[in-house]
């Protein structure tokens, strides 16, 4: 329903007449295969293909991907890595028709910045939407959420892609004073086409 309204995790609405939003950061847990298929693709997908918390999502977010496993179902085996990063870089989510689903999927389309996958659990006691780094795993039930720039920039780092993903804060003026002039903000600007893996991806 592109143009419609949407509810972020704030709970207010919004609609395309609001106009942009200040630059926010995500986690999307998406098991490995569909990460692979949106990182060739340029695109992200949430909540099975639904149109609803994926409009919570706007151009210039940053956007970090987790797999809890390789693929749904029975099939899958453990991951539980960060495996991809990027930045959000279309206004409105569009239909794909997929065979053999009775109603389309939506996607939004995105820029993938080239890392290297990490494994979660290390990283459990440095980010702040983990609580309780004894139940780690808890936070990615929820899919996709909503973390501070902190945490973003945190896992940006571990994955190998800080420079890539995360404008650097700008440095003092000369003489050791910060500069009195406004900064540009801080966006999280994508380079290159495509991941980069290591061999065990």
């Amino acid at each position: 329903m592109p143009g419609g309204g949407s509810r972020s995790p704030g709970g207010s609405a919004r609609s395309a007449a609001d106009g942009p939003r200040e630059q926010k950061f995500w986690v999307n847990t998406v098991s490995l295969d569909h990460v692979q298929l949106a990182e060739r693709g340029g695109f992200t997908q949430a909540d099975h293909g639904a149109n609803t918390r994926l409009r919570w999502l706007q151009a210039r977010d940053g956007l970090v991907f987790y797999s809890p496993r390789t693929e749904l179902g029975p099939g899958g085996s453990p991951v539980q890595e960060f495996t991809a990063i990027g930045e959000i870089t279309g206004d409105e989510p569009y239909p794909v028709t997929v065979d053999g689903d009775e109603a389309p999927r939506w996607r939004l389309a995105m820029r993938f910045a080239p890392c290297t996958p990490v494994a979660a659990k290390p990283l459990a006691p440095e980010l702040s939407f983990i609580v309780d780094p004894a139940r780690w795993g808890y936070p990615f039930r929820r899919g996709l959420f909503p973390i501070p720039e902190s945490d973003f920039r945190t896992l940006a780092r571990a994955l190998g892609a800080e420079s890539a993903v995360v404008a650097p804060t700008p440095a003092p003026a000369a003489g050791g004073y910060a500069s009195t002039r406004s900064a540009p903000a801080r966006t999280a600007t994508v380079t290159g086409s495509g991941p980069t893996r290591s061999p065990s991806a």
